[in-house]
Parts: C-alpha cells; sequence; structure tokens
C-alpha cells in the first residue's frame, strides 16, 4: 500500500519548517518550567528539548538505514533547548530537503516507507508541539492552521494512529460501534469492534452510531487533545465519543 497524504510532501516539509520556528519564537522568553497545559507531569522545557530529541533521531535513522539507539538527546552544556532545537530543526529540514519524498526511507510505519512519511509525521509533531507551548506560555495561538494541513493531520491520526498504532497495541474491554469524524467537507468512519481498531475516508450514506463535527483545525486539535469538549458538536452515542477519545490518548502518547 502506498500512503498518499492530502496535501503534497513540498508543503509538509515546508509546515515543518515554518511551525518549527513557531515552536521556537514562542518558547523564547517563556519559564521552562511551566506546566504544559493538557500534559500533565511535563514541563514546557521538557516539550521544547523532545521535538529538538526527535529531529535528531530521524536524522540518524535516516541516515544510517537503522532504528537509532543513540543521539544527541540533551542539549549541550553551551544550549538552550531552544538552540537545541533550532539546530535539530536546520539539520532535520535540510536532510529531508535533500531527498525526493518518494525515495526508501525507513520508517516505523511499513505501509510508508519513504522520506515523505518523515515530512509529514515531523510537520505534525510539531504543529501540535507548537500549540502545546503557546497554550501554556501565552493562553492562546499565534499562527494558523491552514484547513488543508489540519485536514492532512486527521487523516494522519485516523489511519497511523488509531488503525496501525492501536492494531500494535491491542485493545480490550471495547464497545462496538462508529463513529463518523466530519471536518471541512470531508468524513472519515473510525470503527471499533472485538478485531480492533479501523478508519476510512466514506460518504455521507454510511451508517454510523455517533458523529462529531467541527472546522478542520478545531477538529485536529480536539483529537489530538489539545481542546476537549470545545469547538466540536457531538450526535448519537456519547459513550462512543468518549472511548474515541480515550483511544486516541493511548496511542498517541
Amino acid at each position: 500500500m502506498i500512503v498518499t497524504p492530502l496535501v503534497d510532501y513540498a508543503r509538509l516539509l515546508d509546515v515543518l519548517d515554518t511551525e518549527g520556528e513557531r515552536l521556537a519564537t514562542s518558547a523564547t522568553g517563556t519559564d521552562p518550567d511551566l506546566e504544559v497545559v493538557h500534559l500533565p507531569g511535563m514541563r514546557l522545557g521538557e516539550v521544547v528539548r523532545h521535538v529538538g530529541s526527535v529531529y535528531r533521531m530521524v536524522v540518524s535513522w535516516v541516515r544510517d538505514g537503522e532504528r537509532p539507539t543513540r543521539w544527541q538527546r540533551e542539549p549541550a552544556h553551551d544550549q538552550t533547548v531552544v538552540d537545541y532545537l533550532r539546530a535539530g530543526l536546520l539539520e532535520v529540514v535540510d536532510e529531508l530537503d535533500r531527498h525526493d519524498s518518494l525515495d526508501d526511507a525507513p520508517t516505523w510505519w511499513p505501509e510508508h516507507r519513504n522520506f515523505g512519511f518523515w515530512c509529514r509525521r515531523l510537520a505534525h509533531e510539531t504543529t501540535i508541539h507548537r500549540v502545546d507551548v503557546q497554550l501554556t506560555g501565552a493562553q492562546f495561538l499565534v499562527g494558523d492552521i491552514a484547513p488543508e494541513v489540519a485536514l492532512d493531520g486527521i487523516d494522519e491520526l485516523m489511519s497511523l494512529w488509531f488503525t496501525h498504532r492501536l492494531g500494535i497495541l491491542g485493545i480490550a474491554e471495547v464497545v462496538s460501534g462508529k463513529v463518523a469524524i466530519n471536518a471541512g467537507g470531508r468524513r472519515w468512519i473510525a470503527r471499533v469492534s472485538a478485531a480492533g481498531t479501523e478508519a476510512w475516508e466514506a460518504d455521507e450514506d454510511e451508517p454510523v452510531d455517533a458523529t462529531i463535527s467541527s472546522d478542520a483545525a478545531g477538529m485536529y486539535l480536539w483529537l489530538w487533545g489539545r481542546r476537549p469538549g470545545a469547538h466540536v458538536r457531538e450526535s448519537g452515542d456519547p459513550a462512543l465519543v468518549t472511548q474515541l477519545r480515550s483511544l486516541l490518548r493511548v496511542a498517541t502518547r
């Protein structure tokens, strides 16, 4: 299977670059010891360091061809976490930009093994953590999430995390049912059963047990747990909506 994002890889690489700088700018001058909203136990500085570490891990992985066990996980003694983030961002953007997005590359998703996987994955990783830093430091967001990028993020959540990741983790004691996710003129179905979880894009005619609807960015952030209880309209079985968010929390932690 060839995974095709809803936006092209060049755009996703640009999103990674832009959102990485937004994250760095938002973290500059903000108390690194602040507890991150929606991530209990995580400090703002830890989130920034985590993203910088992920960038370096990816560079090591695609260069060596094997999942790394060692890389620079912490800032050097003369680096702030923001310096560490920016240096990692520069390196990973340069590395990904040097390759054709459709060229083979090692990843952790068997169905998406090319450099484009990392453009997409890091674009959304960075966007969500930029939101974390801004909500923690200022309680408002600076920089919109474009609707087409948010829709691609929803698609990635449903296919990579809800379907693939939960399939690896396994689930038990679930309530079977289907939830429709409506956003930006598109519709996904998330199905839970004793056999596992799966999701697909569907038309309006497919029957479901519950529906959630929002604008693209609102749904994207709600599914990632960054806007719990806000900006999403619900209908149908509320237990299935609650279960969907709980399963995504498990998949993405």
